[in-house]
């Protein structure tokens, strides 16, 4: 099956600056991967590899999955383990969902049991602890899953650093009411088209482009979905963003979607956990 174009790997490193965390914390390296659309079209076996071994070499402590591993059929799961069974991690590997895992009512099911057959922990609307009790992650569930309740932020001393993984980036608008010392998404694919030195031209969909005919519009694959229906938060379609005390990074993504990638490759990310003065 043919692999859309989508560019070379990018690696981005990363400082996370976290409040009150342990001195034994300080420096923990995360490698965080998202939105891989494992289903031999949207990401090649070559490229898997790749990102696995820029994740090895980082030796991180944790490995974080964000969310789209398959893209509708979630069969292909049980291959894309195979590979992801070779990241190499001290403490593991933690996973939230995103709304192509859910695609099929027993989509969630399939994919949750084969992580969990190679020691992934599927973190949903859960809190884990592979770090140990002072940086609790908390899974969400997926946003338009119709069970995403951030309210299970609750649960923890406001006191104690946290890290959410939620795939969809739009959720951090919803949980400004609680810390949130970082929260890792993916979902956008950072939009796939860039404009160099402008950033993503999705940002101008709404400015410009809703401007063009629909009868043009319908024969530009870029235009015909309805940009609205992926987020309403597009100045969140990539990298590291602030809102008051709270922090996100929206991963790139590794898998890609028609029309394929320009200015904006598919990303590992390497992230390093450093105490806040």
């Amino acid at each position: 099956m043919r692999v859309l174009f989508s560019g070379p790997l990018s690696v981005e490193r990363i400082t996370v600056n976290i409040a009150n965390l342990p001195t034994s914390l300080d420096g923990t390296v995360l490698v965080h991967l998202s939105d891989l659309h494992y289903d031999g079209l949207r990401l090649s076996d070559e490229m898997l590899e790749q990102a696995i071994k820029v994740s090895n070499e980082a030796e991180p402590d944790l490995v974080v999955l964000t969310g789209d591993y398959v893209t509708d059929d979630p069969s292909p799961i049980h291959q894309l383990v195979q590979y992801l069974k070779h990241l190499q991690t001290r403490a593991g590997i933690c996973a939230c969902l995103g709304n192509h895992d859910l695609y099929y009512k027993h989509s969630r099911s399939i994919i949750t049991d084969a992580f969990t057959s190679i020691g992934v922990q599927v973190l949903w609307d859960e809190i884990g602890y592979p770090l140990g009790s002072e940086l609790p992650f908390v899974g969400l569930a997926d946003y338009w899953s119709g069970k995403f309740d951030p309210t299970i932020l609750d649960q923890l001393d406001p006191n104690i650093p946290r890290i959410v993984l939620s795939h969809n980036p739009d959720t951090f608008e919803f949980v400004q009411k609680w810390r949130v010392d970082l929260q890792l998404s993916g979902h956008t694919h950072g939009s796939q088209i860039v404009i160099p030195g402008v950033g993503p031209l999705v940002v101008y969909y709404y400015k410009v482009i809703r401007k063009i005919p629909r009868k043009i519009r319908k024969y530009i694959p870029f235009l015909r979905g309805g940009c609205a229906k992926v987020v309403r938060h597009w100045e969140w379609a990539q990298g590291f963003h602030q809102v008051g005390n709270n922090q996100l990074y929206v991963n790139r993504g590794l898998g890609t979607y028609p029309p394929g990638r320009l200015f904006c490759p598919p990303e590992v990310t390497i992230i390093t956990l450093k105490s806040a003065e």
